[in-house]
């Protein structure tokens, strides 16, 4: 498990590697992902928008933004936190991923990125 502290944010990811959605003959590798975020500050926040920079194990990227995750913009109150899961698929055996939250707090308005710290996704094949 990744873990990092941003403006009194708190993200936890960790990853693993989904066999049954995969298709390694054909070079799809399907990862999922779980993501829990805690805010430590007393105030309330808003999570608005994602930004990811995801990379192969070929050096390719691509760069996915969105409002907020799985379709929600979670509102997370002083001491509480939020957790999702999602997944990305590669072409490769290996991938990595991070990126940044876009928040936006609720007692003054102002908005704030917080960063998502970088986390490997390894398939069981490569692990061998």
């Amino acid at each position: 498990m990744k873990s990092a502290v941003t403006s009194g944010i708190e993200i936890k990811v960790s990853s693993r590697y989904e066999p049954v959605f995969s298709n390694e003959n054909n070079g799809e590798f399907l990862f999922s992902y779980s993501v829990e975020i805690t805010n430590t500050n007393e105030f309330p926040v808003r999570l608005l928008n994602r930004h990811w920079h995801i990379t192969d194990g070929l050096g390719n990227v691509r760069q996915v933004d969105g409002e907020g995750v799985i379709g929600k913009q979670p509102l997370i109150k002083s001491y509480q936190h939020f957790k999702y899961e999602s997944a990305c698929d590669f072409t490769t055996h290996v991938g990595k991923m991070k990126g940044y939250y876009l928040f936006k707090n609720l007692e003054n308005g102002y908005t704030f990125k917080v960063y998502i710290p970088e986390f490997l996704m390894i398939s069981l094949q490569k692990l061998n």
